[in-house]
């Protein structure tokens, strides 16, 4: 995952493996402070077996940066352990440390958080829920919250919104609106929805699909660029295809172009 930092420093973490399921794996990373031209050696962010990452960082109000993480149990690629935790590595760039926030435990395992900012004391995240990936009517996405600026963080509950035991994503527009995507499936990863929430994560009453069909749309990764254009790169055919899809908000709340 590559992440420019408000000082212009591009930063690169990415797993490492070393055994035969991502139950073994660590955290590696590397900065560049010259656009990516040239790379610092690597280093290891966090040496516990099983953790990985996938999602961005967010800013939050006093500078430091939250990058979302998770520990992987289970040894088992055809499922996700009740015991896998999230939880958020939080760097301070004045001071140049890194902290571990608290372990966040669900019902059936939690990975693969998003956060957003909603003031500086409260934030929220969603999160993909454990479990296996068969048909079902168990796989709800995992939510949970903050109340002391993401230092600490609240138990996973389940949502309403279905989760086939696949990535979702999470942002906070320019304009304070939050937008959430997910495949709004119990146990296929399709359709790749959107939704929109203008009350602080109160309600989402604007949903929209992006993409649907007899394929697979899977972990997408948002942001909003300066010219307010939302951008959502996700895959598809089994991981084997990169797609981009662009939009103004506008097409989620009232269905324009």
């Amino acid at each position: 995952m590559v992440w420019q930092a408000p000082d212009g420093v591009v930063w690169l973490w990415y797993v490492v493996r070393p055994g035969s399921t991502w139950s073994t794996s660590r955290i590696a990373m590397k900065i560049s402070k010259d656009g990516a031209q040239t790379w610092s050696d690597a280093s290891i962010l966090n040496f516990e077996e099983g953790t990985m990452v996938r999602g961005k960082p967010i800013v939050l109000h006093n500078g430091d940066y939250l990058l979302p993480v998770w520990k992987e149990t289970g040894y088992n690629t055809e499922g996700v352990a009740a015991d896998t935790v999230s939880f958020f590595m939080r760097y301070d760039p004045r001071a140049k440390k890194w902290t571990e926030s608290n372990r966040v435990h669900a019902r059936l395992g939690v990975l693969q958080p998003a956060p957003v900012e909603i003031d500086p004391s409260n934030l929220i995240a969603y999160a993909r829920r454990g479990g296996g990936y068969g048909r079902g009517t168990q796989g709800y996405m995992v939510r949970t919250e903050s109340h002391d600026g993401g230092k600490t963080w609240a138990e996973g509950t389940e949502t309403s919104m279905p989760n086939p035991n696949a990535a979702v994503d999470f942002l906070r527009l320019r304009n304070g609106h939050l937008l959430l995507v997910y495949n709004n499936s119990m146990s296929e990863r399709t359709p790749l929805r959107v939704a929109i929430s203008t009350d602080d994560d109160k309600t989402y009453p604007y949903r929209r699909n992006i993409v649907e069909g007899k394929n697979d749309f899977a972990y997408p990764y948002a942001i909003q660029t300066r010219d307010g254009k939302i951008h959502i790169v996700f895959t598809s055919d089994r991981r084997s295809v990169i797609n981009h899809a662009v939009f103004d908000e506008d097409a989620i709340v009232n269905g324009g172009g």
